[in-house]
């Protein structure tokens, strides 16, 4: 199996999104997340939030998971602090979600299957949190935000993925302080390995910015 794209849940997310979020003013991060969270029909959403955060990706992330079936949206925070502000958030916005309190080890031990991940590039430990993830046999898309962030100027995504799997596709869009985004297959083998070398091309587009790989 692999993840299946509905353009008609996409744009009801996005929507519901637009209507929900419109009091925040923010730059179409939500919109954006929520609609690719639920057009790919992600049944687990884990994202990563800490005390002074924007809400709205969130809620965005929220409404995905109710378009969805059979979704679960999980929150990851470091302290009680954030906790306590997010749960406030996310009530003043009318939506909610289950949270999940701790150091990165210990917040993803139990989260197996993740299909959509997004992580928080501020945050000290948000490559930690991509190495740790448990990604689905469906594969993920994983994102990164506020990716113009100094703590991004290293990150490479071959450098925190699993060996079982395989990048198929990046892009970097320049959406609120930047989403890196992305599209990994499970099961295929390191992208990094000689057999896959002689498997597969690689090209970046010049002027979009994209990442493609093409089978030989």
């Amino acid at each position: 199996m692999k993840l299946v794209w509905s353009p008609e849940i996409a744009t009801k997310s996005y929507i519901d999104t637009v209507k929900t979020c419109e009091l925040f003013q923010e730059s179409g991060v939500a919109e954006l997340v929520s609609a690719m969270a639920a057009g790919w029909n992600a049944q687990l959403i884990v994202e990563t939030w800490s005390a002074g955060g924007l809400i709205a990706t969130s809620v965005g992330l929220a409404i995905a998971s109710r378009h969805s079936c059979g979704s679960r949206h999980v929150c990851l925070v470091p302290d009680e602090q954030s906790r306590s502000e997010y749960v406030e958030a996310m009530g003043e916005a009318g939506v909610s979600t289950e949270v999940i309190v701790g150091e990165a080890e210990d917040a993803m031990r139990g989260l197996s299957g993740v299909d959509f991940l997004v992580v928080d590039c501020r945050r000290r430990d948000f490559q930690r949190v991509l190495r740790l993830a448990k990604l689905s046999h469906r594969g993920a898309v994983l994102i990164c935000k506020n990716a113009n962030s100094t703590n991004n100027s290293s990150f490479k995504w071959r450098g925190v993925l699993d060996p079982a799997s395989r990048l198929v596709r990046t892009v970097f869009l320049p959406v609120g302080k930047g989403l890196d985004i992305a599209h990994v297959a499970v099961g295929g083998g390191s992208s990094g390995s000689s057999q896959d070398v002689s498997r597969w091309i690689r090209h970046v587009d010049q002027q979009s910015g994209e990442e493609y790989a093409f089978r030989k």
